[in-house]
């Protein structure tokens, strides 16, 4: 009895936090080493997982966790994520302060468009002043995982934090992209490098290395002064990898590093899942993982659903029963609206109103929403975007050399495929929509 009464006042504590906490999604970003896949669109609202936006898991996440008033700072070619979240977002009750507010870099307070995260919450203060929260929890819109941002609050208070980092075990291989950290005894962040040559090892575990996932908790009034300080310091690039943390750890400032593994949303107890699809192999690999009977990442979770705007579609469907033009599947996911007419699907993900039409073979594949693949094409480890014609006879996947005289092909062997590349000016016409 005493134990559940504990249980309760906690969860009512958490949410005490939670409604009092305003969440900043930094979502302008490009995501150059996607290349082709964010000529027309944010990193953000690249498809991913067959029916969702890869924002729609950060999103996902503030809901699940009670956070309900959520701006969206956007910047580079936003129009696709703009539409996204204003069709897949709408169902938060304004009458309740719920919301999810986009918010393009308007100027209000400089003559210039977002300079760098910081500047990017900086030139919305007068927001957080309308909302006023206790807190603000600032966020990267482009990484895909499941976390209860319930816990990391309850950590930001627990420890007297003036700022609170998320914080995941990385590769030392990989830490060169990351801003790298270490830490005390206490968690309490001692020192703090963006995206370092050589990163600091955790130490007995020299080769791992602890890692910022630009997620980050503060005290509203503090971040105010610290945003305001920045923004008239000339020499600051306005960033908080670059300016922001280095400047409070190296003063008196309670920064603490909160373990991605004491947050997360897991699966059947297994390793926390996290993924940066920042690269076209990245992305491959991630939405290829959701293609195993037991993937990492479980989007079957009631417990913790993600959420995206749900189109109205026919299921799939599967035609043709022909010993040599039989329309099947196998470990694939297959979204509505599609039609797999006579051709064969292994290990494949296909997003909506795909069509691949007879004696076709897809292999170790991702199709993006709208894509049709004309007869007797053979496809194998390629990524094909948005509103692609695959024209009939072409094969990809199966000489390396020969696919780049026409696609990007990457140095694992991964082809890219746009409609550009297949001399079909969409964009132009207005038929393309990111």
């Amino acid at each position: 009895m005493q134990k559940i009464k504990r249980d309760e006042h906690r969860k009512s504590f958490v949410n005490s936090m939670t409604k009092n906490t305003y969440a900043m999604v930094l979502a302008g970003g490009r995501g150059s080493r996607l290349y082709n896949l964010t000529d027309w669109r944010a990193k953000p609202a690249v498809p991913f997982g067959g029916k969702f936006r890869i924002i729609d898991f950060v999103l996902s996440n503030c809901v699940n966790s009670g956070i309900r008033r959520i701006g969206v700072a956007t910047q580079y070619k936003s129009h696709s994520l703009l539409q996204h979240v204003q069709r897949g977002w709408s169902f938060l009750n304004g009458k309740f302060g719920e919301f999810v507010d986009v918010l393009p870099a308007q100027q209000w307070l400089q003559e210039s468009w977002y300079q760098g995260t910081a500047d990017a919450v900086f030139q919305n203060l007068d927001i957080l002043r309308q909302t006023q929260p206790d807190y603000v929890l600032v966020l990267a819109g482009d990484h895909v995982y499941k976390m209860d941002y319930g816990k990391m609050l309850a950590c930001h208070v627990a420890k007297q934090a003036d700022m609170t980092v998320a914080c995941i075990n990385v590769p030392i291989s990989d830490a060169t992209g990351f801003g790298v950290m270490g830490v005390d005894t206490e968690s309490r962040v001692v020192d703090f490098t963006e995206k370092p040559v050589h990163p600091t090892p955790i130490p007995g575990s020299p080769g791992r290395a602890l890692a910022s996932m630009g997620i980050y908790i503060f005290n509203t009034k503090f971040l105010v002064e610290q945003l305001t300080r920045d923004a008239s310091d000339k020499s600051s690039s306005h960033d908080f990898g670059k300016d922001i943390i280095p400047y409070l750890v190296s003063g008196n400032y309670r920064v603490i590093a909160q373990s991605f593994e004491d947050s997360c949303v897991k699966m059947n107890g297994e390793l926390p899942y996290w993924r940066d699809v920042g690269t076209v192999d990245a992305y491959w690999e991630a939405n290829m993982e959701l293609t195993k009977v037991t993937p990492d990442l479980n989007m079957y979770d009631h417990e913790w659903p993600i959420w995206t705007h749900q189109e109205q579609l026919p299921p799939a469907k599967f035609v043709f029963n022909d010993d040599n033009r039989r329309g099947m599947a196998v470990d694939s996911l297959v979204s509505g609206g599609c039609i797999i007419s006579g051709a064969y699907l292994n290990r494949s993900m296909l997003f909506s109103n795909v069509l691949v039409h007879s004696y076709s073979n897809i292999e170790d594949s991702v199709l993006l929403p709208n894509v049709i693949v004309s007869r007797s094409v053979t496809l194998k480890r390629v990524v094909v975007d948005k509103n692609c014609v695959i024209p009939e006879g072409l094969t990809v996947g199966v000489n390396p050399e020969e696919d780049k005289k026409r696609f990007f092909v990457t140095d694992k062997g991964i082809t890219l495929i746009t409609p550009e590349m297949l001399g079909q000016d969409v964009h132009d016409s207005g038929a393309h929509s990111a």
